[in-house]
């Protein structure tokens, strides 16, 4: 193949996610629009135009990394944000007893790969269109910049004494000191300002033959505030989006409005410095533009002119020009601190834009919780730890939003699949055997008739397989709501949706839903909910039983997410406990049995003082 399969994947990826990006895009611009109508009478010209920064501050984050969506999913919320929690860190492991170790050590961790979903012909299409998009639209703007080149370089310093006195003297009027080369030239039709670092304005000669001295004044004045507010960093921003959005009609209408905004700022910007008796003639110089000038020169500066039909309305804001009063000024400045809730309260939705999961919300009668600093026993793993302690009703958890995101089950799923195989009469606490129909399996302990407890043990799929055959999927559904698991949702495939990531559950999740079996809050038959503890049970000393199951997500050969769920019965207290870990390869259910080992008896829950 001349593309490997990533590279599809990839497409179907971004296309997906830029394209639902770009709908909220567009819900925020029209919002933003909105809220400028609606408040237009108390917002001033700059304030109108800076309520568009918000916008623009959201452009990038479409193209940000994966794991800086995670970092606006990490600011604490709800719950977690209420509880009272302290902060506790592990560094190191405990030495195990042997007889621990070897409990844990002989699961069954058997797994099958599933191949990962087929990527989409519509994101895939989306994304190709838009790449040639933005390879046409950089095209067009690397030409402007080379003219805007061609120009700083065909055009010459201005050297007329008069003219010089007149831009010094505007300099002063706005109290602005940076020194800006001032040049004239025969390419532009409109004067302009350009540059960032090292702007320049550039009058062409058209205008500096026809204008009145009072003329050029108004010209300088205007085009030293397009410096003054350095527009021409806002340019180059909406440069680069008319090239990555060039498909997107809201950003399109939104660079229209900034680019008017900008001119309306900056003519109240004069306005500010003239007297009321200079406003008409002011105006008057805008309407002689108009008259005789065109939009020739290059998108890369900012100019006196910006068209007949936004010419009008800068019009009548001049006619309309008034100082504001402190108590406008301050209904101004509230506006614009509402518009920057309103974009801080929008992140969150870059957040879902971002994210290829679920995210599970968290009970507001979860309080008492512990946050832990694990990261040095789960090593390279991405992964969280979730436990729950009956004795004290206490939660520790580690990485709360890991913790609160849903991912497949995979082979945890059977602990609730042989309940349902139990309450239907499929299977039955006395017997529950079924033959094997000779079909090769990837493993030898596959290859015979299993019981609950072999199937369970040795996490035999064909085994669940069949139960679920004889279930049919709109019982299992119907289970999946009464017991509340995940995101409740199945593919078509009823031997798949548990480890295609069409059914999804977190951590947080495992623990409540094993706390609920355990108890029997869904009122199950007890001896059903006994026989699949049974078929659970790990290993036991003298003071506790374990109880637990581990799942493999393997995904084109590769072992990308494991979990390790349960629970240990004491005299006293049950502690449950969810481990998940995700990575590239080598993150089976036994490596997060293995930490989850180690964080038991480090917590002193199992074993305990070393003994059976």
């Amino acid at each position: 193949m001349i593309l490997n399969d990533s590279f599809w994947y990839f497409l179907d990826r971004f296309g997906t996610h830029f394209f639902l990006c770009n709908l909220f895009i567009g819900l925020f611009v029209g919002l933003l629009a909105g809220f400028k109508r609606l408040f237009q009478t108390y917002l001033s010209s700059g304030a109108r135009y800076r309520l568009w920064f918000f916008f623009l501050a959201l452009l990038p984050l479409p193209f940000l990394p994966r794991e800086l969506f995670a970092l606006l999913k990490k600011i604490p919320y709800g719950s977690f944000s209420q509880a009272a929690q302290t902060g506790l860190a592990f560094r190191e492991t405990s030495q195990n007893s042997g007889t621990f170790v070897s409990a844990f050590n002989e699961l069954n961790d058997f797994a099958v790969s599933v191949r990962s979903s087929v990527p989409s012909l519509l994101p895939i299409l989306f994304s190709i269109l838009w790449g040639i998009g933005v390879l046409v639209m950089l095209l067009i703007t690397v030409r402007s910049v080379l003219h805007l080149r061609a120009l700083k370089h065909s055009a010459l310093p201005i050297a007329d004494p008069e003219l010089v006195h007149l831009y010094l003297r505007c300099c002063q009027e706005i109290h602005f000191t940076k020194k800006v080369p001032l040049y004239r030239t025969d390419s532009l039709t409109s004067p302009a300002a350009a540059g960032v670092w090292n702007p320049c304005i550039y009058l062409p000669d058209t205008v500096i033959a026809d204008s009145a001295i009072e003329e050029l004044r108004f010209i300088l004045l205007h085009e030293l505030q397009h410096i003054k507010q350095k527009d021409g960093i806002i340019i180059c921003l909406t440069s680069l989006a008319s090239i990555f959005y060039w498909c997107n009609p809201a950003v399109h209408y939104a660079l229209r409005e900034i680019r008017f905004c900008r001119e309306l700022a900056c003519d109240t910007a004069v306005l500010h410095c003239l007297k009321s008796s200079e406003y008409r003639t002011y105006g008057i110089t805008l309407l002689n533009f108009a008259e005789k000038s065109s939009l020739r020169h290059t998108a890369m500066t900012a100019g006196i002119y910006s068209g007949k039909h936004q010419m009008k309305q800068r019009i009548l804001n001049i006619a309309a020009f008034h100082r504001q009063t402190k108590c406008q000024k301050f209904q101004s400045l509230l506006c614009c601190l509402t518009a920057a809730f309103l974009f801080f309260g929008f992140l969150p939705v870059f957040a879902f834009a971002g994210m290829e999961q679920d995210t599970y919300k968290l009970p507001e009668e979860i309080q008492n919780i512990s946050f832990l600093n694990l990261s040095d026993i789960f090593d390279d793993y991405d992964g969280s730890f979730v436990l729950y302690d009956t004795k004290d009703d206490s939660w520790k958890i580690y990485q709360p939003q890991l913790a609160k995101t849903r991912v497949a089950p995979n082979s945890t799923y059977k602990i609730y699949d042989a309940l349902l195989g139990l309450e239907t009469g499929i299977i039955t606490s006395e017997n529950s055997l079924r033959s094997w129909d000779k079909t090769p399996c990837p493993f030898p302990e596959w290859e015979t008739d299993q019981t609950l407890a072999t199937a369970m043990k040795n996490s035999v799929n064909w085994y669940f397989h069949s139960l679920d055959s004889q279930i049919g999927r709109e019982r299992i559904q119907s289970f999946l709501q009464k017991i509340h698991y995940g995101n409740q949702k199945m593919s078509s495939d009823l031997s798949l949706y548990w480890t295609d990531a069409s059914l999804k559950i977190s951590p947080i999740e495992q623990v409540l839903l094993l706390k609920s079996f355990h108890n029997n809050d869904f009122s199950f038959a007890p001896k059903h909910i006994a026989a699949v503890q049974d078929a659970i049970r790990i290993s036991s000393s003298p003071d506790a039983v374990l109880y637990g199951k581990t799942g493999t997500g393997r995904i084109d050969g590769q072992d990308v997410n494991g979990w390790f769920i349960g629970y240990v019965e004491m005299p006293d207290r049950t502690c449950y406990f969810a481990t998940n870990i995700q990575g590239n390869s080598n993150t089976t259910g036994q490596k997060a049995s293995e930490i989850t080992a180690s964080l038991l008896s480090k917590f002193h829950i199992y074993p305990q003082d070393g003994q059976q």
